[in-house]
C-alpha cells in the first residue's frame, strides 16, 4: 500500500523536486503552500499531487491541514519540513517584525508540522521525518541571524526528536543543503553568482533534483537504521 507523504512548500523550487521525487517512489504525495494559487494549480495539473493551502507559522491551521490531508488520502507516514522563508538583514537593521517571522515559519512551523503528525506515527510504529535546513544554520551568513538562527534550531530539534522516536519506528533526519539552482537564485546579480560558485569546491550550484534524491532515500525503508542524521549536500563548500 503507498505511503502517505506531505511535503510543505511542495509545490516550488526544492519542494516542488522533493514531491515529485517521493511520488516517483511510489508515495501518495500531498503539497501544502502559502501563497501562490496560480503556480500550486499548475504544479497539480503538471503532476496529479494534491495543494493544500494554509500557514505552517499557524498551529491550529496545521492541525485542520493534516486532518483533511488525512481524511482525503490516509494517515500521514511521511513528514518533509521544507516550508522556509527569508527576511534578511544586518543585525543591528533586523526587526523584531523580520526576526518573529522568520522564526515563527521556519522554526515554529516545523514544530507545528511535526507535532500534529508525530502522534498517529507513534501508534502506528512507523514515521519518517525529514526537516530541510540549511548551509548558513551551520557555518552561519551574513544578514542572516534570524534564518541561520532557525536552520540551526531545527537541527537541534531533530537531534531531540529522533532519541523521541526511535523505539516508535520513526527517523527524524535533516538535508542542509547548499547553494541550489532555484528561481531565488536567478534574482542574483551576476558578479556575486560568480562569487558564489567560485566558493564551491565542485564548480557549481546545487540541483532540486539531488536534494529530493537525499529525502527520498532518508523517508524510505532503506534507511530505517538513519536518525539524528545531518547530509550535507552543498559540494564541499562547507564541512560540518
Amino acid at each position: 500500500m503507498a505511503r502517505i507523504a506531505l511535503v510543505t512548500g511542495g509545490s516550488r523550487g526544492i519542494g516542488a523536486a522533493i514531491s515529485k521525487a517521493l511520488q516517483e517512489q511510489g508515495c501518495q504525495v500531498a503539497a501544502t503552500y502559502a501563497g501562490n494559487d496560480e503556480r500550486a494549480k499548475q504544479f497539480t495539473d503538471e503532476t496529479g499531487i494534491k495543494t493544500y493551502k494554509w500557514d505552517v507559522a499557524d498551529y491550529e491551521a496545521c492541525k485542520s491541514g493534516i486532518a483533511q490531508i488525512e481524511s482525503d488520502l490516509g494517515p500521514v507516514d511521511i513528514l518533509v519540513n521544507n516550508a522556509g522563508i527569508t527576511r534578511d538583514a544586518p543585525f543591528h537593521k533586523m526587526t523584531p517584525e523580520q526576526w518573529h517571522q522568520v522564526i515563527d515559519t521556519n522554526l515554529t512551523g516545523v514544530f507545528n508540522m511535526t507535532h500534529n503528525v508525530w502522534g498517529g506515527m507513534r501508534e502506528r510504529k512507523f514515521g519518517r521525518i525529514v526537516t530541510i535546513s540549511s548551509i548558513n544554520g551551520q557555518k552561519g551568513q551574513f544578514a542572516q541571524a534570524n534564518y541561520a538562527a532557525t536552520k540551526a534550531g531545527d537541527i537541534g530539534f531533530s537531534k531531540a526528536l529522533a532519541q523521541e522516536g526511535a523505539r516508535a519506528g520513526i527517523t527524524v533526519n535533516v538535508v542542509a543543503p547548499g547553494y541550489i539552482n532555484t528561481d531565488m537564485m536567478s534574482t542574483i546579480p551576476e558578479k556575486i553568482m560568480e562569487n558564489i560558485v567560485g566558493a564551491i569546491p565542485v564548480g557549481r550550484l546545487g540541483e532540486a533534483e539531488e536534494i529530493a534524491r537525499c529525502v527520498a532515500f532518508l523517508t524510505s525503508d532503506d534507511a530505517g537504521f538513519i536518525t539524528g542524521s545531518t547530509i550535507s549536500a552543498n559540494g564541499g563548500q562547507y564541512l560540518a
